[in-house]
């Protein structure tokens, strides 16, 4: 039995997705789908997704279960869509229920749900589910956001383990995720970061963003770094920083940077579980934009 894992990569938000299997005719898992939404128009479309469903028809894949590492402020999540086409459970860390309270008092949502029951499996540290005998296991890495969590998959004997780390880590020339979202916190990324670090050298990390030149043209190329590798040459975060140099670098950083493109689409959209707002009585959706606020 070996894993195989299939990156896929949205070039408008940097975003990698996965699909991560046993082989063909066995269950699988998505990880961070992305749906396609144009600022520009309002307009939403599902080719990236449609890419990630054809590969799994083509493989003759069973989708079980549709992994979230965080509710994403780059690009909407398109579980509901792949989950109408395919099935499967969605999952995402069960401190979600964090960012949903924080977030519903941001865009007065007094209706939304706070108890992160938009979601099929909510997952606390050390919980675990399984994928065709393999165990994935949820780490929480807060820091990026309060709910972040690292999905690590228990690889069969012989193989190393892998973790796709959400945005906790980018390539080690990237350093790792700003801070200053609401609830986020540099001194808790550094530590995080460290809890991934101490996993064994050969351990292999996949990346939810890359933002070099190439990466669409050869996803699988840019998809993932050894811890060996992030130890060694991560800028932010290599052997030898201190949490004081981290969090001074990362607090000076995040204040120069500007908002995400998508950020006040998604949030809304992604504490949902990536469920769009109902249609108004004119038969239209609309989302919220709050002025004056981040």
């Amino acid at each position: 039995m070996t894993l195989r894992i299939t990156p896929f990569f949205d070039s408008f938000s940097s975003t990698l997705s996965y699909v991560l299997d046993l082989g063909d005719g066995a269950p699988c898992a998505i990880i961070d789908p992305v749906l396609d939404y144009d600022p520009k128009a309002g307009r939403t479309s599902t080719d990236s997704a449609r890419k990630l469903i054809s590969h799994v028809q083509r493989h003759r894949l069973q989708l079980h279960w549709i992994i979230e590492t965080h509710a994403h402020a780059d690009h909407l999540s398109a579980a509901p869509f792949i989950q109408q086409q395919l099935g499967g459970k969605t999952v995402i860390g069960k401190h979600i229920t964090t960012v949903q309270r924080t977030f519903a008092g941001i865009y007065h949502l007094p209706g939304l749900p706070t108890d992160g029951s938009q979601f099929d499996v909510l997952l606390g540290e050390g919980e675990q589910i399984e994928l065709g005998g393999v165990r994935i296991e949820a780490m929480h890495v807060p820091g990026h956001t309060p709910a972040d969590t690292a999905w690590h998959v228990h690889a069969p004997a012989g193989e190393a383990d892998l973790v796709f780390v959400g945005d906790t880590l980018f390539a080690p020339d990237g350093g790792t995720a700003r801070c200053d979202f609401p609830g986020g916190s540099a001194s808790q990324l550094y530590h995080s970061v460290h809890r991934l670090l101490a996993l064994p050298d050969d351990t292999r990390l996949f990346l939810c963003h890359n933002y070099a030149d190439g990466v669409a043209d050869n996803p699988a190329a840019y998809c993932e770094h050894t811890v060996a590798e992030q130890r060694r040459s991560n800028k932010h975060v290599r052997d030898g920083i201190s949490e004081e140099e981290f969090v001074t670098m990362r607090t000076a950083r995040d204040a120069t940077l500007d908002m995400p493109q998508l950020i006040l689409p998604a949030v809304q959209v992604n504490i949902r579980a990536g469920a769009l707002p109902e249609p108004e009585d004119n038969g239209t959706r609309y989302l919220k934009i709050p002025l004056d606020v981040l």
